[in-house]
């Protein structure tokens, strides 16, 4: 296939994977990048987020020509109840600024506008393309890769492995371990199409401005999971995700979720009319900072996705692994500047400026978080929400009832759900892991 020796080799042309093999190439480095899709994206449909801040440290000057669909403007988190929901939303006029926060984007298209800027930059991209395996010398330094395709091995000093959170190259070579299945999610969406007009009308926007509803409660049918709606410029991605575990316990499928998600009445009039023509499904790491595995190695590290980089609590994913690869291609940018060896030690600084970064930090703050909201589930996603919304709905029925008693009765539902010691309990474990 290719006999030369790279400086680097990128094994994934996703978020990760392009900021890793940009960040080198730009900085002059001899690149290679496989990708076992058709092309950078052909296995994304669905819409997602963009984070500003970690593309522009990559790309300063992105917003003149990324494929970007609406700046997000307003944020909705909604509790659903089985016919209701509890809202919280932060609108701001201020997001409507020169160079905006976040953006909703399509995956497919972004991804391959990406990969042509990392092509630019002098990397060499493979496409279609599937590492089998990775090659270690005597020592077990990885020093390359093979692949599916006719030829010999592929040498380099160092591999970043940005292959997703079902890579099973990294397992393979024992570098790490198969994710459990209580640490993944399984995410299934859709893209519904609308005239852009209906999408501003229904969702309250004005030109490219955007909106995003993530929802938790009865949805997820007490299992450890959110529903969630994006608005694009001439769609509306639609979303439903739970852990693979829980799926696995209950009888509940994806799709069917998805199917209810779409037809509660909170939900349903934002679709009415809509055509949709794309599906996908997407594993997510969940696990937190417990489950990160080792990222660096005698000539290898691990980035995004496959390193278990996913903030669950805040639901960011593409910017650490948009940081995670950058900060890589950084610390072997300066180890090859000072013609040093790509040894453990040595790239021990790639998980030193991950340290440093805001990715740990967050992901160490809530540490606990995703095994409390796995283990108490069916309070969390169930009970609760439902006990929400008939307060609320005590609360706002006038129906002659004395309002003392609507209190009384509230309070009363409450403590006959989870008696006062699990009120308290429930809480102080939530505010523990939250700090």
């Amino acid at each position: 296939m290719i006999e030369e020796k790279f400086d680097a080799i990128v094994i994934g042309a996703g978020m990760a994977g392009n900021a890793a093999a940009h960040t080198m190439a730009s900085r002059g480095l001899k690149v290679l990048q496989l990708e076992r899709g058709e092309y950078a994206g052909s296995k994304n449909v669905q819409g997602a987020i963009l984070y500003a801040d970690m593309v522009e440290k990559i790309i300063p000057n992105f917003r003149e020509e990324a494929p970007l669909e609406r700046h997000l403007v307003e944020q909705r988190f909604w509790m659903m109840g089985d016919r209701s929901h509890t809202g919280l939303q932060y609108r701001n006029d201020d997001f409507n600024e020169d160079k905006p926060n976040r953006y909703t984007i399509i995956r497919s298209q972004f991804d391959r506008w990406f990969s042509k800027e990392v092509q630019a930059q002098g990397a060499l991209v493979i496409c279609e393309t599937t590492v089998t395996e990775l090659v270690s010398d005597a020592y077990g330094k990885v020093i390359g890769v093979r692949t599916d395709r006719r030829g010999g091995t592929i040498f380099a000093d160092v591999v970043i492995l940005c292959e997703g959170v079902n890579g099973l190259l990294g397992a393979r070579a024992g570098l790490r371990d198969t994710p459990k299945a209580e640490h993944v999610a399984l995410a299934v969406k859709e893209m519904h199409f609308l005239p852009r007009e209906t999408i501003e009308s229904r969702f309250n926007l004005h030109g490219d401005e955007g909106v995003v509803i993530e929802a938790a409660g009865v949805i997820s049918k007490g299992m450890t999971g959110m529903g969630f709606v994006y608005t694009n410029k001439e769609s509306v991605s639609v979303g439903m995700g739970c852990l693979v575990s829980d799926f696995a316990t209950n009888n509940d499928t994806p799709n069917g979720l998805l199917e209810a998600f779409k037809n509660h009445p909170s939900i349903k009039p934002l679709l009415e009319g809509s055509e949709v023509k794309e599906y996908a499904a997407h594993l997510i790491p969940e696990g937190g900072y417990k489950t990160i595995p080792q990222l660096f190695g005698d000539g290898w590290v691990v980035c995004g996705d496959a390193a278990q980089l996913n903030n669950a609590i805040h639901r960011e994913g593409s910017n650490l692994a948009l940081t995670s690869g950058r900060l890589a291609g950084e610390a072997i940018f300066q180890i090859k500047s000072r013609r040093e060896p790509m040894t453990k030690q040595n790239l021990a600084l790639y998980k030193q400026y991950l340290d440093d970064s805001f990715v740990m930090k967050d992901l160490k703050k809530y540490k606990d978080m995703p095994a409390l909201l796995h283990a108490n589930s069916q309070n969390y996603f169930l009970a609760y929400p439902q006990l929400v919304s008939k307060a609320m709905e005590n609360f706002l029925r006038v129906d002659g009832t004395p309002k003392l008693d609507k209190e009384k009765a509230t309070v009363a539902s409450f403590v006959k759900e989870r008696r006062w010691t699990g009120l308290f309990g429930d809480a102080w474990r939530l505010a523990r892991a939250w700090r």
